[in-house]
Order: structure tokens, then C-alpha cells, then sequence
């Protein structure tokens, strides 16, 4: 549907490419319209407006027109909330707009993924690495599930068995949640999956998700890497190769 004029729409730098010697296309995520290309002229002249602004993972309100695939634009303010994540939380960040770039299709709104997103920006930009790995496990079994990727954790997949508290049971990409098997290497009981679907059914699904995930970091990152790289059909996804390059320097 055309977008003809688009007003102090909340949003957030995922990429940037070089259109000219003069001016960038950037992939934005915004909240009501979901992620869409703008072309920013003359963003990268010394004198630019935009210059300073444009930058991933600061939370924006984009001003754009424009009926074509890529629109323009037409002006960009800084709103505040956090300061620029550093380090490993920056690469996290990177990776959190990795996601976004590969399972959202542009133009297609997705409000409680930008909300769910900006709260794990926050936490990358200003918690200490136990928290930042918990908040990156919410982010990717809420957006999974946003996009209608995540299976119910409450009972087995393939034959809707309830599960058994103490039974092991595994998250695979074709099959599911299915109960393990002797060569998986991580697992989760029936009552911690359980755990987990009762923590994203709440109310307030990313505080009480985080609580529970806070516990199953080791458990949950494996099963739900697999998971995410079948889905973006990749075998390591851009960011995470780049985390493991630079761990063995």
C-alpha cells in the first residue's frame, strides 16, 4: 500500500548501503509501518543534518514520503533513552537488526516486535552480560513466536503429548519439541519448557520471560540458534561468525 507522507514515526537504524558518493539507503524498522528502505540525500556530506543522527540502534522519530519501493527521507530527530552500546553488547545489537533484516518482510507492521526490540536495545546498552544474554534468548523466543515461528512449548509437537516435568525434552527446527534423544547435547525438562510458555502467555511477557530465561541461558542458546538459522536459511548467521572470529584472535 502507497505511504505517501509519514510523520514522527518511532523507529530505529537496522542497516545503511551507499546509494551515491553523497547519500545512503537505509533499512528502518519502525513501529506502525514495520521495516521499510529510505533513501537519505546528502547523509553523508560533511554538513548533513542527518550525519550525526543516522545511526543503529538510537531510538529515532523518521520523517518520509514517497509511493515507490524506496522512499525518502525527509527528516530525523533523536528522541534519547540510552547511549550507544559498546563492545560485545554492540555486537549483540548488530545481531538483534540481523534478525529483523532476514524474518520481517518490509512493509509488514509487527508493533510488538519494535516494542520487544527496544527493550532488549535498552538492556544491551546498559545491563552487565548476564542480563544481556538472558534478554537476547526473550528476544528470539518472542519474536519467533510474534512471527508464527515458535511452536506451543506446553506439550510435544508432532503427537500434542502433554509433557512430563521431569522428562528431557529438545526444540529441533523440523520436528518441533519432541522429547530427547540420547545424542542431544542440550535439553530442557518438560516443567522448564512449561515454565517458559506460562512466562510468554503473561501479561507482561518480557519481564516474566526474562526472569526465566535469566536461569536457562546455557540450555536455551544452542536449540534456539539451530532454530533461527534454519528459519533465516543460513548455516551461522553473519553476526554470530563474526562474534567467533573475533573470540579466536
Amino acid at each position: 500500500m502507497a505511504i505517501y507522507r509519514v510523520t514522527d514515526e518511532p523507529g530505529f537504524v537496522l542497516h545503511r548501503y551507499d546509494w551515491s558518493e553523497t547519500s545512503l539507503i537505509l533499512e528502518v524498522f519502525t513501529r506502525h509501518h514495520g521495516r521499510v528502505a529510505l533513501v537519505a540525500k546528502g547523509a553523508k556530506r560533511p554538513s548533513s543534518s542527518f550525519r550525526p543522527i543516522l545511526l543503529p540502534m538510537q531510538p529515532l522519530a523518521v520523517h518520509y514520503g514517497g509511493d515507490s519501493d524506496i522512499r525518502t527521507l525527509k527528516g530525523v530527530e533523536w528522541v534519547g533513552g540510552h547511549v550507544m552500546p559498546t563492545g560485545d553488547a554492540l555486537l549483540s545489537g548488530y545481531y538483534l537488526n540481523e534478525l529483523l533484516m532476514r524474518l520481517l518482510a518490509r512493509d509488514d507492521p509487527h508493533p510488538e516486535v519494535f516494542d520487544l526490540y527496544a527493550a532488549t536495545i535498552q538492556i544491551m546498552a546498559g545491563e552487565g552480560p548476564e542480563l544481556r544474554q538472558a534478554a537476547l534468548r526473550v528476544f528470539e523466543l518472542l519474536l519467533l513466536r510474534s512471527i508464527g515461528l515458535l511452536p506451543s512449548l506446553d506439550r510435544q509437537t508432532m503427537t500434542l503429548a502433554e509433557l512430563h516435568s521431569q522428562t528431557p525434552y529438545c526444540l529441533v527446527a523440523e520436528g518441533g519439541l519432541r522429547q530427547a534423544h540420547e545424542d542431544d547435547r542440550t535439553s530442557l525438562t518438560g516443567g522448564q519448557w512449561q515454565q517458559l510458555q506460562q512466562a510468554m502467555d503473561h501479561e507482561a511477557p518480557y519481564p516474566a520471560t526474562l526472569r526465566v530465561c535469566l536461569e536457562l541461558v546455557a540450555p536455551l542458546r544452542p536449540q534456539l540458534r539451530a532454530l533461527l538459522n534454519y528459519h533465516c536459511g543460513v548455516g551461522t548467521l553473519k553476526t554470530r561468525q563474526m562474534m567467533i572470529d573475533i573470540q579466536n584472535l
